[in-house]
């Protein structure tokens, strides 16, 4: 029964795992085609947002939809820029993308391009800003909002903010005062000093030619470009890549990982291939799920991960001493490692998970206990006559009888009582066979004898 039961638990699992396994293999390429099709004949406008925190998830969906435009030919983008700012090294990704594009690129800043978002917009070939808007206020921040003041972060963001300005033939002088909370100096062509870090409201953009126009919307803009008469594709994210934007976040990745790792070591802890087990690879999935359709991710870090799945799933029932288990860890964390951004910020994070892991299990392992693991090397059954167990009837009928040996007793033995051969214990040391014995006590079916020298 216990060998049906645990046949029946591995083609679940296993089904479970193709089933997510399917899900992974399948979900992403019709994310990536969702938009193939968007393009219609002939040369075309396309018009591809910017209105979220620039990370890793924005980063991956610019790249695809600069692919898609190069791939339809496209003849002019235009990046509608609306954002607070966001991480630096995903910025400097993006800014590379605009500034090596074949095709000309127009960032129309909507409402706001501040801090990644104004680095962003100088590196397009124009700038067209709304009325009302802003850009600039491009100063790091750490991971709370407070301002970085180490000179060399400084000094090196800045230059890249002055590098990306005078590619595009505008003033580098502007550009520090936008990165630097330390310039102080007056801002050609405003007449004032910059007070700190620089934001520029759009007329004053214009008067310094940091913005070549204004326009209330992006058709005005297109009109302006001269590109009225052409047809436009507007390029929004698939519900994969908005997925993913979540997904990607570090406080995201780090709570999939707990959820993750901490579900697979319950699992193992307390067997069954339960909800702890479901869960666990679930949110491993949706963490892989999130990488892979950022880009990040490649075939081999799935297939390692996978493996992984699968090698722990088969130590819960092969024996294997471990062994299978431990494979499985390592081809776990290989996949997530090598799926993620940047690698050793995943590798903290998965001590992270594995700490908070180690707590839950011990939790789970003590509220579970008695159907814990560890249970596999201890009898915990009693034989018991509810359970059909019946011993023999105790023979305390010979307490007081003699007999005689007729085997040695080294203490153990048989005697022969009134024609019964009896086995018996020797309660003293060696009894020579033929000696008389006389029964001491009888244990339930354990007749102790020891030796009668008077009879």
């Amino acid at each position: 029964m216990r060998a049906f039961h645990r046949h029946i638990r591995l083609r679940k699992a296993c089904a479970v795992l193709m089933l997510l396994a399917a899900l992974l293999a399948a979900a992403v390429p019709a994310a990536r085609a969702a938009d193939a099709d968007a393009a219609g004949p002939g040369p075309a406008v396309y018009v591809i947002p910017v209105r979220q925190t620039i990370e890793s998830g924005l980063e991956a969906f610019l790249k695809r939809a600069f692919r898609e435009a190069e791939e339809a030919r496209a003849e002019h983008i235009v990046l509608v820029i609306n954002t607070n700012g966001g991480r630096l090294e995903n910025a400097q990704n993006i800014g590379d993308l605009v500034g090596s594009s074949p095709i000309p690129v127009t960032a129309y800043v909507e409402s706001k391009a501040f801090s990644a978002g104004a680095y962003i917009a100088l590196n397009a070939d124009r700038i067209v800003m709304r009325p009302g808007s802003s850009i600039g206020a491009a100063a790091m921040v750490d991971a709370a909002g407070n301002l970085v003041d180490h000179p060399k972060m400084v000094s090196a963001w800045a230059a890249e903010m002055r590098d990306a300005a005078e590619a595009s033939g505008r003033d580098p002088v502007i550009a520090a005062a936008m990165a630097d909370p330390n310039f102080r100096g007056e801002i050609p062509g405003l007449g004032r000093d910059s007070g700190g870090v620089l934001t520029l409201t759009a007329e004053e953009a214009v008067r310094v030619g940091y913005a070549d126009h204004l326009a209330g919307s992006v058709d005005e803009v297109i009109g302006w470009l001269g590109l009225g008469q052409r047809a436009v594709v507007h390029v929004e994210p698939t519900p994969a890549e908005k997925a993913a934007r979540v997904l990607t976040r570090p406080g995201v990745m780090l709570l999939l990982l707990i959820v993750g790792v901490a579900g697979i070591v319950i699992e193992m802890l307390v067997p069954g291939f339960g909800v702890p087990g479901i869960v666990g690879i679930a949110a491993l999935v949706l963490y892989f799920f999130g990488q892979y359709v950022a880009g990040f991710a490649g075939m081999e870090s799935v297939a390692l991960f996978v493996a992984g799945i699968i090698l722990l799933v088969l130590e819960l029932f092969v024996p294997s001493y471990g062994i299978l288990g431990i494979l499985g860890v390592a081809g776990i964390v290989g996949g997530i490692a090598t799926a993620a951004y940047d690698a050793g910020d995943t590798v903290v994070s998965l001590f992270y998970a594995f700490g908070a892991a180690a707590v839950l299990g011990a939790i789970a392992g003590y509220i579970f206990r008695k159907r814990g693991v560890w249970n596999k090397f201890i009898l915990r059954e009693s034989l018991t006559s509810e359970e059909g167990y019946l011993p023999k009837e105790a023979r305390t009928d010979l307490e007081g009888r003699t007999g005689t040996a007729i085997t040695p007793l080294r203490p153990s033995g048989v005697v022969l009582i009134d024609g019964e051969r009896i086995d018996a214990v020797s309660e003293g040391g060696f009894v020579e066979p033929g000696a008389r014995v006389r029964v001491a006590r009888a244990e339930g079916v354990r007749v102790v004898v020891k030796e009668s020298k008077d009879e």
